[in-house]
């Protein structure tokens, strides 16, 4: 069962189950997933898992962001339900990869590109993406493949 599948069938079983906060965050996902893949091609097309993965990301750090805001703005209470979003969310987030294997993974992509300055930091950032399979935050990333090159 693909991604995709996955999300429609815990709608169905949302729906069933009366869990109306989880059935509102998988129909969002649902849609975002849609607009993504009519946006590649047509309403038809189905997105490959890595690009439903990125819309899965985008949709998490939409809420994380609102959390920040929300605390910042003194609203715990809007704060506290964008946490609640971002836990269903995170039940079909790919286990994220382990500081020893980001480190083997920069050091490897560093190697294989002989990267030695900053100067070749994006090209080591897009390899190490690709790499990674969306297991490990964008920020996490940069701050792991700064710190090894100088």
């Amino acid at each position: 069962m693909d991604f995709q599948d996955r999300v429609d069938a815990d709608i169905k079983e949302a729906m069933k189950a009366k869990q109306t906060m989880r059935l509102g965050v998988l129909r969002m996902l649902k849609s975002a997933l849609k607009n993504a893949a009519i946006e590649l091609g047509g309403a038809d097309v189905r997105l490959a898992e890595t690009a439903a993965l990125v819309v899965l990301r985008k949709e998490a750090k939409k809420r994380q962001d609102s959390i920040d805001g929300f605390q910042n703005g003194g609203r715990p209470e809007l704060a506290e339900k964008e946490r609640e979003e971002l836990a269903f969310l995170a039940d079909y987030l790919p286990k994220p990869l382990s500081a020893a294997e980001v480190e083997a993974l920069v050091s490897g992509v560093i190697a294989e590109l002989g990267a030695t300055s900053k100067a070749a930091m994006g090209q080591v950032m897009k390899l190490a993406a690709e790499r990674a399979g969306g297991r490990i935050d964008g920020r996490a990333l940069s701050a792991a493949v700064s710190a090894r090159l100088q």
